[in-house]
């Protein structure tokens, strides 16, 4: 099949924490990275800016640009290459909500309805109404991943259902729409299980979210890293020093396990269950080891924070590259649908 083509997306919401570096960011850049053994790229890699989304939940796009432009200076920082991997929002792509529409007339509500990560979504936001777009939002995810011809979409197992209703819905338009020429239009993609890291927040009790205050950003400066981390929540069986500790249950033990070298692992854990490290060195220890990996991040978001000119021209420029794809294929999807000039 040649280069695969890989769209992965996040919604704006602005400077972004360590859950979303662990748990889908550092992933992306080494999707965008990955060489197959003749030397080509094994993906093209495409990356979205959710803003239609955000609105499933919010309908305040006050700060929807400013958190865009935060959100992309983090991505830029951490390693993505806009050469490699056009970035783009997706209201700026008129195509999404085109392909949407049509979509939309391929699948029921009740079928939408049947959805868990939806009905997980309701309950855990408490949600007393739903509307339409919210239901709808598969349906959008899918013409975000089939407009760019997306063949392997990264999903944790919750996510699984999704793609399932993207394949669902290529096959119906394929079925019902073959093209003139090129027989299907869509390929219906695969889902790559992708075990995304999440942190615990600093709480000890969620994942990491802004919206709790539980986080520590990718733009957090060395001292901001410590002092977030000694209000980290421990092992509360833990009380003095000297107590032996159950670095299973801890949260800093957890950032440990990803940001810390194997041999400092190693040794923290048994010092920890013999009780000959405390929780205040622990912690010290524990942001150095984090501090050290985003020392690189803070350093070039210091550089693109400081040209915001260049910081855009690279967000227009990824929306134009993704207009050409996104027209390609509405010429195809018109073709096959037989609207327009005959």
């Amino acid at each position: 099949m040649g280069t695969q083509r890989i769209l992965s997306g996040m919604r704006p919401t602005g400077k972004l924490h360590l859950g979303h570096y662990t748990g889908a960011l550092e992933n992306w850049i080494e999707q965008q990275n990955l060489m197959a053994p003749d030397g080509s790229r094994l993906y093209e890699t495409c990356f979205l800016i959710a803003d239609y989304h955000s609105l499933t939940t919010s309908l305040d796009t006050s700060e929807i640009y400013s958190h865009t432009i935060d959100m992309l200076t983090d991505w830029l920082a951490a390693g993505v290459d806009p050469e490699k991997s056009p970035v783009f929002r997706q209201s700026q792509v008129k195509e999404h909500a085109e392909l949407f529409l049509i979509f939309s007339m391929l699948i029921t509500s009740a079928r939408l309805e049947r959805n868990p990560t939806l009905k997980e979504q309701v309950r855990d936001l408490q949600m007393e109404s739903l509307t339409y777009g919210h239901l709808g939002y598969p349906v959008l995810q899918a013409a975000d991943i089939l407009l760019y011809k997306g063949s392997v979409v990264p999903v944790g197992e919750d996510q699984i259902p999704h793609v399932e209703i993207t394949r669902e819905i290529a096959r119906k338009f394929n079925n019902h729409y073959p093209h003139p020429t090129k027989g299907e239009v869509f390929l219906e993609p695969e889902p790559k299980i992708t075990k995304f890291s999440r942190l615990v927040g600093l709480d000890g009790r969620a994942k990491m979210s802004k919206s709790l205050g539980n986080t520590i950003l990718l733009s957090d400066g060395p001292e901001e890293v410590q002092k977030k981390m000694r209000n980290a929540v421990t092992d509360t069986q833990k009380q003095r020093k000297n107590d032996p500790g159950r670095p299973e249950v801890c949260s800093v033990f957890s950032y440990h396990s990803r940001f810390s070298s194997p041999e400092l692992l190693c040794s923290i854990e048994a010092d920890c269950r013999s009780g000959a490290l405390g929780c205040v060195d622990c912690k010290r220890m524990c942001a150095t080891a984090i501090s050290e990996e985003l020392a690189p991040i803070l350093e070039r978001r210091k550089q693109y924070e400081a040209d915001p000119v260049l910081v855009r021209s690279i967000l227009l420029e990824g929306e134009n590259k993704a207009r050409a794809i996104a027209k390609e294929t509405m010429q195809e999807v018109r073709a096959a649908m037989q609207l327009g000039e005959q």
